[in-house]
């Protein structure tokens, strides 16, 4: 076999925004793997908050050698990126070698659509009041928060679009006194979920806190190994593939997380369809999915995801599994 990476760069439709800072594109990773006529492809976002950088992402991938199998994998690169893209490839690879769909490889059941957050950039309260009412149709928005000066964001969003259901992010920027006086609001103002309020190293403040609305776990829950220390801070997790390291591992966080008593999420990183499309498998029957990266873009790739009122449908064969 012989693996390959590229860089490749996504102007996106928008400047977007949260608690960490801004960007106008996306830069990813594509990763190929060639067996003979067959080639299988994944794609992952290397993330400066994880300490990943295109450059380290890629030396990780370029060290694999030739012959890598899945099950090898995971005893080669930790959780991240790198394993996601790779993972995510040879799941295609096999698909492509099998003649089969990658759901079926996986002992799934066909996948169908599902409702997708769409994502209103952090900003000042008339700007985001603005992106709600021009995004009032959609059934899901989510907002990005994280600052000590919330309140008047989350008013402005609701009076925008009043009918939508509405989650929210902190993106670790709120404090616990921050959390708690916001708590009352986020159920006053119809809030279905509140993503990561406190710093991962500093969530066991959650512990024994009232959680009127449900509370997840993004940048405390990478993969199986983090659920130990969600217990008494968490109801949900989000399952993102560049943090579980691949799909692989995706879908074991998956069953885990059920069978202990946590609702799933399953989120993305800012990429292309090609990211997003084996995460469609993960997100069947989810509590919320948030896979709107796409959406995101002003540009994707060739044979990009559907979306429409249904949601985010799976992957062509032609994209992806």
């Amino acid at each position: 076999m012989k693996i390959s990476v590229t860089p490749d760069v996504f102007k996106l439709a928008q400047v977007f925004t949260i608690s960490r800072g801004s960007r106008t594109e996306a830069k990813v990773l594509t990763v190929r793997v060639q067996d003979g006529d067959h080639v299988g492809w994944g794609e992952c976002v290397p993330y400066a908050r994880y300490d990943e950088r295109l450059e380290s992402v890629t030396d990780e991938i370029m060290g694999l050698p030739a012959d890598i199998t899945r099950a090898a994998l995971y005893d080669l690169l930790p959780a991240g990126a790198a394993r996601n893209a790779v993972d995510c490839a040879l799941w295609d690879l096999e698909a492509k070698r099998a003649g089969k769909r990658a759901w079926e490889l996986a002992g799934l059941t066909a996948p169908g659509p599902e409702i997708t957050a769409y994502t209103l950039s952090l900003d000042e309260p008339a700007a985001m009041q603005a992106q709600a009412a021009k995004n009032a149709h959609r059934p899901l928005l989510k907002i990005k928060l994280g600052t000590p000066d919330d309140m008047p964001r989350l008013e402005a969003v609701r009076a925008g679009a009043p009918k939508s259901r509405i989650i929210v992010d902190a993106n670790e920027g709120w404090s616990a006194e921050v959390y708690a006086d916001l708590a009352p609001h986020l159920v006053r103002l119809g809030v279905d979920l509140v993503e990561q309020p406190l710093p991962a190293g500093e969530d066991d403040a959650l512990i024994g806190m009232d959680r009127p609305v449900p509370v997840c776990a993004d940048e405390s829950c990478h993969d199986r190994s983090s659920l130990p220390k969600l217990k008494g801070k968490y109801d949900v997790v989000n399952i993102k593939l560049d943090k579980t390291g691949g799909l692989t591992e995706a879908l074991a966080l998956r069953e885990a997380a059920l069978a202990e008593g946590y609702q799933v999420m399953v989120g993305c990183m800012v990429g292309s369809s090609l990211a997003m499309a084996p995460a469609t498998l993960v997100a069947q029957g989810a509590m919320v999915t948030d896979l709107d990266g796409p959406l995101l873009l002003a540009e994707d790739r060739e044979t990009p995801l559907l979306f429409d009122d249904a949601g985010v449908h799976p992957p062509s064969a032609a994209l992806w599994g």
